[in-house]
């Protein structure tokens, strides 16, 4: 079975047991479900926390069915895209300052897929270098700085 349509179909079930009335749509390019309900605050939770823990619970069920799984996103009512954008337009203002400061800026502390999208984001920007500090730490703060003009 596609990890996809298990996550899916689990997502579905997992969901409909707790009474939310939802649709789903798969995305297969980004591995994602995207969820449309009436009651998207309440799956969402405070600072999108309650979506990051069903997000690893259907992950942990599809991981215990297919092995080799990959890692599947839960968006609700595009809660993460919305984050994400903003995520990348605060890291472009806090970029803007290292440049024109040529100081090192600090944003705060993300989880392994948000750092992934800030360091992708400027992986060829010719003036930012991108860092993770925070040791084993779940989540870790980006420094940005100045890249060498070499």
């Amino acid at each position: 079975m596609d990890p996809l349509d298990l996550a899916q179909e689990t997502l579905d079930t997992l969901l409909g047991y707790l009474g939310f009335v939802v649709e789903i749509t798969p995305d297969p390019d980004y591995h994602t479900l995207h969820v449309a309900s009436h009651e998207g605050a309440l799956l969402i939770g405070r600072n999108g926390e309650r979506l990051e823990e069903l997000t690893h619970l259907l992950n942990r069920i599809v991981q215990r069915h297919l092995l080799d799984a990959p890692w599947v996103r839960v968006d609700v009512d595009g809660f993460l895209a919305t984050r994400d954008l903003g995520m990348i337009a605060e890291a472009e203002e806090a970029a803007v300052r290292v440049m024109e400061s040529r100081r090192t800026a600090k944003l705060p502390p993300m989880n392994s897929y948000q750092r992934r999208l800030i360091h992708r984001h400027f992986q060829n920007h010719p003036g930012i270098r991108t860092t993770s500090l925070g040791g084993n730490a779940r989540l870790k703060c980006i420094l940005l700085s100045p890249r060498d003009r070499s």
